[in-house]
């Protein structure tokens, strides 16, 4: 049972890592699509605004954009998901190893 156990947590740990990178390349792709002016119609404008304004809008609550125009929150965001990986995913992939 302790196998499963550990490949339980493995797998989680390996998905959880998976989803945090994709989601810090989109992250990244949305804050340089917004330096060019894109057309609010193409679909993957549509996709990357959709799939990140909630986390964005989130961290513009903690810190608002600096004189209106600098907008910090995808900085703010990248870190989270860097601490998420070397703590949370870390955590678990040491907890896996030892059960």
């Amino acid at each position: 049972m302790d196998i499963v156990g550990g490949n339980f947590l493995l797998g989680i740990a390996k998905v959880l890592d998976l989803a945090l990178t994709i989601y810090l390349y989109i992250i990244i792709a949305r804050a340089i699509i917004s330096w060019v002016s894109p057309s609010p119609y193409n679909p993957i404008v549509q996709f990357l605004y959709r799939v990140t304004e909630p986390v964005l809008t989130y961290a513009r609550r903690i810190i608002p954009p600096i004189g209106g125009t600098l907008d910090l929150s995808p900085l703010i965001v990248i870190a989270v998901i860097y601490f998420l990986k070397a703590f949370l995913v870390s955590s678990l992939l040491e907890l896996a190893q030892r059960i």
